[in-house]
């Protein structure tokens, strides 16, 4: 699989489109098929060389046909679209039936998988290795994530695809590359700017109860980095592990959600947004009018350690202190310019 045809999924997404801005370093562009929304975007990505598809997660056909023509699926879109995730499986299905060959899936889950409900009051949960395959089996298919993993994994089983499952935590940082300077990409991550936005409106760090619930963290530079280090390795060796043994997850470092708060919350005030550096927990009203029923996952616990994905060669480059600039940043990338 030297030069593998590649179909690519979330391609102006926040951590795909960091994925393609590096896998264009080190591909042909020919090779890659990128699934886009509108022609606009397409016109935007075509002059760095690779070949666009108009459609979106709703059209099945289209993505059963594109991925029947892969090599490899990076599937940087919605973990949690049965519908899509099913099609392209049966896409690489259509495709190791046609040509014998069994193609690579590098699909995006995240850590969320493994939360618990402790609702910011405690950070009692004890760390989970990517190596540790007996206690990924042990967890059930209502964890968020996990039915589609369950799906990819029997695919995996069945012996049409290779799967590589990338489970990030909490992910920081502006994303930048040749895709975001085309000005399609959407340079934000999903979690913290949420806190970060709600807090400059409340003026204040927000929180869920007491805030002391515990994450793991990794930039977006870093992130990105981990695709293509898993990407060379498939390449080099189609073995690398897979299926019930292929999650991988990525981190640098843990913070309590409390952390994240009084730090946005020092930041509006040096940036004069805010009076007050320490933070609060959100109400009960904020809760529900900024987060809907989403809320409470803002109060999980998920602590991993990214073990199999070090043992690849994965040497991340940034460290907590890193995500704590990236705070202020991401509050002045909201501010009128």
């Amino acid at each position: 699989m030297s030069s593998p045809k590649i179909f690519f999924t979330g391609a102006t997404g926040y951590l795909g489109g960091s994925i393609l801005s590096r896998l264009l370093t080190i591909v042909d562009p020919s090779t890659i098929t990128a699934l886009v929304r509108s022609v606009e975007k397409a016109d935007k990505l075509r002059p760095l060389g690779i070949n666009t598809l108009i459609g979106s997660y709703k059209d099945l056909d289209v993505l059963i046909e594109a991925a029947s023509k892969a090599d490899v699926v990076f599937a940087c879109a919605d973990a949690d679209d049965e519908a899509a995730n099913r099609a392209i499986l049966e896409g690489m299905k259509k495709r190791n039936q046609t040509t014998g060959s069994v193609p690579a899936l590098i699909h995006t889950s995240g850590t969320g998988v493994i939360q618990d409900n402790a609702l910011g009051m405690h950070g009692d949960y004890p760390v989970f290795s990517d190596l540790d395959v007996d206690r990924f089996a042990k967890l059930p298919e209502t964890q968020i994530h996990r039915k589609m993993d369950l799906a990819i994994l029997d695919a995996d089983k069945e012996g049409y695809i290779r799967s590589y499952l990338v489970l990030p935590p909490t992910v920081y940082g502006l994303a930048t590359g040749v895709v975001a300077d085309t000005g399609v990409q959407n340079i934000h991550s999903i979690q913290l700017p949420a806190i970060v936005k709600t807090s400059m409106h409340r003026k204040q760090g927000g929180m869920i109860g007491d805030g002391v619930n515990v994450w793991n963290n990794v930039s977006v530079d870093d992130t990105a980095d981990f695709y293509i280090v898993l990407f060379k390795a498939i390449l080099k060796n189609p073995e690398t592990a897979h299926g019930a043994n292929g999650y991988y997850f990525i981190e640098t470092g843990e913070h309590t959600m409390k952390e994240i708060a009084t730090e946005i919350s020092k930041a509006l005030v040096e940036l004069g947004l805010g009076t007050n550096p320490k933070p609060s927990s959100y109400t009960d009203e904020e809760k529900t009018a900024f987060f809907g029923p989403m809320w409470p996952y803002l109060g999980t616990n998920a602590r991993v350690k990214a073990e199999r994905s070090r043992a690849l060669g994965w040497a991340p480059k940034h460290g907590k202190e890193n995500m704590v600039v990236s705070l202020k940043e991401e509050i002045k990338s909201y501010l009128p310019q």
